[in-house]
């Protein structure tokens, strides 16, 4: 209670994604040469009128474009290296600043959008030295916004820089990514989300097992965002404690041993014990879909211990099991029955 009676009310809860987006590119995992080229280009003062950012969802595009927009305006001159949150700095990274305007090209399509933003870079930032423009998922715009947008982006001001965003590159026009620096964002590995993701659990203080890490991982196909979402829920399932089992059942997995029982079976050529095993599953909460994608992942893992031994063994996402049979059904399977099983 407050002291004229009135309750305190709680602070709204930040998701995962959200409160430990990165601060500084120093925070950014898993995209080194992003970073090296931008350094390099902002310490050369070769700084590009617009960039264009691409890769999966979750992967830090949005995230990329707020630190690019943070380091070209940082205080004294643009710099990768940003010690100092300062209040325009803290107003870039949380979407709030008036001279870095972000726009959704998905709900703004038309080229009467594109025209309000060539209308506008005529004007010089209110407080920083650079005017951003970032636009995410620009290949939703219309050819005609596409056109109306190139004379600007070719010369734009020079106190104005453009940062898109997109999933789906290919359906970009050729005319606007040769006026664009690009970076692919790639995927991260499952040993490096692992490592991520539990570091994020102690800072949490939630005791969380190596199984479970490496399930959300193995989930996130490489999407930092995804998996955030799958450890908070799992957070919240477990109050406070997560465990392997707990995040199978929320996920609708099957124990990775079962998969691979079913595989044998499979290879094996018992109908029978596959079905009943299948059947045995499917009882047990697992996905027919998530089922068939464990057993194509599986094939390829074994695929992986013919091809490349060494290197597969020392994935860190990979259990013990799956290394020590996945090891005996590369030896006894040849490629010929693996190719057609995938």
């Amino acid at each position: 209670m407050t002291d004229d009676g009135k309750p305190v009310s709680a602070p709204a809860y930040c998701v995962l994604a959200r409160k430990y987006r990165p601060k500084t590119f120093a925070d950014l995992i898993g995209q080194d040469a992003m970073v090296r080229t931008l350094t390099n280009a902002i310490a050369a003062n070769r700084i590009a009128q617009a960039y264009m950012l691409t890769g999966v969802r979750g992967i830090g595009k949005t995230t990329t474009a707020l630190l690019i927009a943070r380091a070209l305006n940082y205080p004294g001159q643009p710099s990768i290296e940003m010690p100092e949150l300062t209040p325009q700095c803290e107003a870039i990274l949380e979407s709030r600043h008036m001279d870095v305007i972000e726009m959704d090209a998905a709900s703004n399509t038309g080229v009467d959008n594109m025209r309000e933003i060539i209308d506008s870079v005529r004007y010089a930032p209110v407080s920083l030295r650079y005017k951003i423009y970032i636009i995410d998922e620009v290949h939703m715009l219309s050819k005609s916004a596409f056109n109306a947008l190139l004379k600007t982006l070719e010369e734009p001001p020079p106190h104005v820089k453009f940062i898109f965003a997109t999933t789906e590159i290919r359906k970009v026009p050729v005319t606007i990514l040769s006026r664009c620096q690009r970076f692919d964002l790639k995927r991260l590995d499952a040993a490096l989300l692992m490592q991520h993701y539990g570091n994020i659990a102690k800072l949490e203080n939630v005791t969380i097992d190596e199984e479970s890490l490496r399930m959300i991982a193995r989930a996130s196909e490489g999407s930092v965002r995804d998996g955030l979402s799958l450890l908070d829920q799992a957070i919240a399932y477990g109050e406070g404690s997560v465990k392997s089992a707990d995040v199978a059942g929320m996920m609708g997995l099957i124990d990775r041993s079962r998969v691979i029982d079913l595989f044998d079976a499979a290879m094996s050529g018992d109908p029978a014990k596959a079905i009943l095993e299948m059947e045995a599953q499917h009882e047990g909460g697992g996905d027919p879909e998530t089922i068939l994608n464990d057993l194509a992942d599986f094939v390829h893992w074994v695929t992986r211990l013919k091809v490349v031994r060494d290197s597969a063994l020392s994935d860190p996402s990979r259990t013990e099991a799956e290394k020590t049979r996945g090891a005996d059904f590369a030896a006894r399977f040849g490629m010929a029955h693996l190719t057609r099983a995938w």
